[in-house]
């Protein structure tokens, strides 16, 4: 009976990369990881009542702490926006710093003790609650394909609904000579068809691939922790590095998350 409750590496890391699931229909497709969606709902209410708490507390005067942090950051974001988008940038600069402090707080929850966490979260959910949405492929693909519909939107909006049509048959390689325009016609579909395609799903992959690495080796060393007094010393040590090395990735992926949703809108409003 003790062999079965033993605590194996594989029984460590396996618990700690298991979804809290609510099934509502038939089949996998049909199954909700409840730990990600409500992780995601609360960092985007807490993103939210962040700068609702500035915006509350903000002068006309010389600018607080909080208040000067949160003009250069939408400062950051609108000069990121206008170097690459010349239109209005009225909707896409506010979606752009949506994406980037929303994915930011959801990459963030990897700093998070997942041991010292279980402590509480096995309280509803003893067979696993994962604290990182980003980690999760489902939240990174839902996130690409909100980008992908708007920039769709974007394309059939600016260029109507008989233009968006044209550019995908008739770009890049455009239908001359006419007697090719059949093949010439299948080359652009299939093409435009791979760009579409590829779009959402390499903005989601490298997102999610970062994040579950990154958690993934989290997991690793504290799994040093079960080896003794040295164990733990370097589980602490290289853990300190790792999470140090890991802020870096964890702001580079949620800027390269924001400029690709700026790029994506972007090239929705231009024509080949």
């Amino acid at each position: 009976m003790a062999a079965e409750h033993e605590l194996t590496p594989s029984s460590y890391i396996g618990h700690h990369l298991t979804f809290l699931q609510h099934p509502v229909g038939e089949g996998s497709f049909w199954t909700l990881n409840v730990d990600s969606l409500v992780t995601a709902v609360l960092l985007g209410v807490v993103s939210l009542g962040f700068l609702w708490w500035v915006v509350r507390g903000a002068t006309s005067g010389v600018p607080n702490k909080r208040q000067a942090f949160v003009e250069l950051a939408c400062e950051f974001v609108d000069n990121q926006a206008k170097g690459m988008f010349h239109g209005d940038r009225k909707f896409i600069a506010p979606t752009a710093l949506t994406v980037f402090l929303w994915v930011l707080l959801m990459n963030a929850m990897d700093f998070l003790p997942v041991d010292i966490m279980a402590w509480f979260t096995h309280l509803f959910a003893p067979l696993g609650f994962r604290l990182v949405p980003t980690a999760d492929v489902n939240t990174t693909f839902a996130l690409a394909l909100s980008v992908w519909l708007l920039m769709i939107y974007f394309s059939i909006s600016v260029k109507g609904l008989g233009g968006w049509i044209h550019e995908l048959f008739c770009t890049p390689f455009g239908v001359r000579p006419l007697w090719m325009s059949p093949l010439l016609v299948c080359f652009n579909l299939l093409f435009n068809l791979v760009e579409y395609i590829s779009k959402p799903l390499s903005h989601s992959l490298r997102l999610f691939g970062n994040m579950y690495a990154g958690e993934i080796i989290f997991l690793l060393l504290w799994m040093m922790d079960g080896a003794g007094l040295v164990g733990a010393f370097f589980a602490v040590l290289l853990g300190l590095g790792w999470a140090i090395f890991h802020i870096l990735i964890v702001v580079l992926q949620a800027y390269i998350f924001m400029m690709l949703t700026i790029v994506y809108i972007a090239m929705a409003h231009e024509s080949h």
